[in-house]
């Protein structure tokens, strides 16, 4: 059926192939993202605390990246071709993983640096995929439907999380397996869930690309996302300028800029300069975090410094506002693949109905969740909508930001008087990532529509990119703040086979023998407890309400702030 004749209240059949796209890519990502930090732990032998800043740095360059794809694809080669070559290439990135999981135990170092060079090709194949996909959402709506893209891209978002629940639940059944009596894990194992992944991304890929010509376009039948060059005056809002401009002064002030600000985060981070560090963790931390920070406060200056009109420049404001506080919710939504992961595997009863749930899986809730209440938040969305009583995006973002905050809330509570023997009931953590994952339908689904709207077409894909070095920087927060995570039950059991009181070294009412240092080294048991912004944690109900007040803190700013957030979004909605 032609989609020109389609009754207006339909979204396109463009949405669904995209939709399906991303489902696949989504089930390849988040079904490697589960398995990621157990693997390095328990096959590769790093470190926890190593491990939880890895996962951070990858997945913000993950989210970094896109900025170059963004802008190869508005400038050369188009949203459709950049969308194949993402692809491609993260197939084949989960193909090496597969390869790094079958040779650790012949070959570990090897095992490693296939490890890296598969989370670099990774990196880059999100980078082409990840913002190329977001804008064709955007551009399948011609600007009378604008208004349709809050739901649109809930549907969208549907999308992925069927992706990620489907992900998260076949990558570790297959690759994340304990055995049944004595519950030692197979180490083993983790190749078929990357095998899975791989297989995933390579049908996404393959069905957009038989499909895109014939669904992927305009009611008029012109293609979406094809060479920027055979664009048409029809793509652009009235008046607008069709090429971003960047002046040469501008592009050196922001390079200045860059330069300056790395090495005010490296000191920040790292307390150091120049590069003495050589601990993996401490590198992730002193290179990969600065440049983050750096690169979006920089790329963030030189579209401003291009945009045209007061208006442009207030609207990319908001955009700017709502971006800051959405690394509050990153940082606290992603210890899922870290340190609730470790969590899950060493302190909580995972039993549920007779059946001992893998640990990894535990994430399915999130994705679980999202399918079910996608749906009825559009509704609820669309309903308030036609009622007049809609809240404007920044304040659904800090409603978002507030539910998170609860949702740690509840279980710091709930980990206060487990001592550290006790097991937490996994109950908790199901309600965690319910709440976590209605908190998540305020933000994430409503702040690329808000992009989607309010960035000027010229540089839709870099604003994207903006909206996505949001979320790399949270995830870079993410990390840091998943390693202060303080020693778990396991440790202490480990300690006392050791015959130490891990407490009392905690308390530094022991002192360790070399010996007995070293055994501890060995067994990746930690010495003394962690500490973030000077104070000490000592538990997990600590750990948890750092989150609490980050977050707590920021949905309150940004609820003040939505007011003068709506003026400055110029009657967009």
């Amino acid at each position: 059926m032609d989609t020109a004749i389609q009754p207006k209240t339909k979204h396109p059949k463009g949405l669904w192939v995209l939709f399906g796209t991303e489902m696949w890519e989504r089930f390849n990502f988040y079904g490697m993202r589960a398995l990621l930090t157990l693997f390095m732990v328990n096959s590769l032998l790093i470190k926890e605390a190593d491990a939880a800043i890895i996962y951070g740095g990858f997945l913000a360059l993950c989210y970094l990246t896109p900025l170059l794809g963004g802008f190869i694809a508005d400038k050369y080669i188009g949203n459709r071709n950049a969308i194949l070559i993402g692809g491609t290439l993260m197939a084949i990135g989960q193909l090496l993983l597969f390869f790094s999981a079958s040779t650790f135990s012949a070959n570990l170092g090897g095992a490693k640096t296939l490890m890296w060079l598969a989370l670099f090709i990774i990196i880059f194949g999100n980078g082409f995929f990840k913002p190329n996909i977001s804008s064709m959402v955007g551009s399948l709506y011609p600007k009378q439907e604008k208004s349709k893209l809050d739901s649109a891209f809930t549907i969208f978002y549907m999308g992925i999380n069927i992706g990620a629940f489907l992900g998260q639940f076949i990558c570790p059944y297959l690759g994340d397996v304990k055995d049944a009596s004595t519950g030692v894990r197979d180490i083993f194992a983790f190749k078929w869930g990357f095998l899975a992944a791989s297989i995933a991304m390579l049908v996404g890929t393959v069905t957009f690309f038989i499909l895109k010509n014939k669904y992927v376009v305009t009611p008029e039948g012109r293609p979406i996302g094809g060479l920027p060059k055979n664009s048409t005056q029809e793509d652009f809002e009235e008046g607008e300028t069709q090429t971003a401009k960047f002046s040469g002064k501008n592009m050196g002030i922001a390079a200045i800029l860059f330069v300056v600000l790395f090495f005010v985060f490296r000191y920040v981070l790292v307390a150091e300069l120049g590069f003495s560090s050589v601990g993996m963790g401490q590198l992730i931390k002193g290179l990969i975090y600065p440049f983050i920070y750096a690169a979006g406060i920089s790329l963030a200056f030189l579209i401003m410094s291009s945009a045209e009109n007061k208006v442009e420049r207030q609207r990319i404001w908001v955009i700017y506002i709502v971006s800051f506080f959405i690394i509050f919710f990153w940082a606290a939504f992603e210890q899922a693949g870290s340190s609730l992961t470790f969590i899950a595997d060493n302190q909580t009863d995972r039993n549920i109905f007779g059946w001992n749930m893998p640990p990894s899986m535990v994430q399915i809730f999130n994705g679980l969740f999202v399918v079910l209440l996608a749906l009825p938040f559009s509704l609820l969305w669309d309903k308030l909508r036609a009622k007049g009583k809609e809240p404007v995006s920044p304040m659904k973002q800090a409603m978002g930001l507030a539910l998170i905050a609860l949702s740690y809330f509840i279980i710091a509570y709930n980990v206060k008087d487990l001592g550290n023997s006790g097991m937490l009931a996994i109950k908790w953590l199901i309600l965690l990532y319910l709440i976590q994952t209605m908190g998540e339908l305020c933000l994430s689904p409503i702040g690329l529509s808000l992009v989607g709207k309010l960035a000027p077409k010229r540089f839709a894909s870099l604003l994207y990119g903006v909206f996505f070095i949001s979320n790399a920087a949270g995830y870079a927060l993410a990390g840091s703040l998943g390693a202060i995570i303080p020693a778990t039950g396991d440790k202490f059991v480990k300690a006392e086979k050791l015959g130490v009181n891990l407490q009392d070294v905690l308390d530094k009412k022991v002192t360790l023998t070399a010996q007995q240092a070293a055994l501890f080294e060995k067994e990746q048991i930690p010495t003394a407890n962690t500490s973030f912004a000077g104070v000490e944690i000592h538990n997990l109900f600590e750990f948890f309400m750092v989150f609490v007040v980050l977050c707590g803190i920021a949905a309150v700013i940004l609820a003040l702030l939505s007011p003068r957030l709506k003026k400055m979004m110029n009657g967009v909605g």
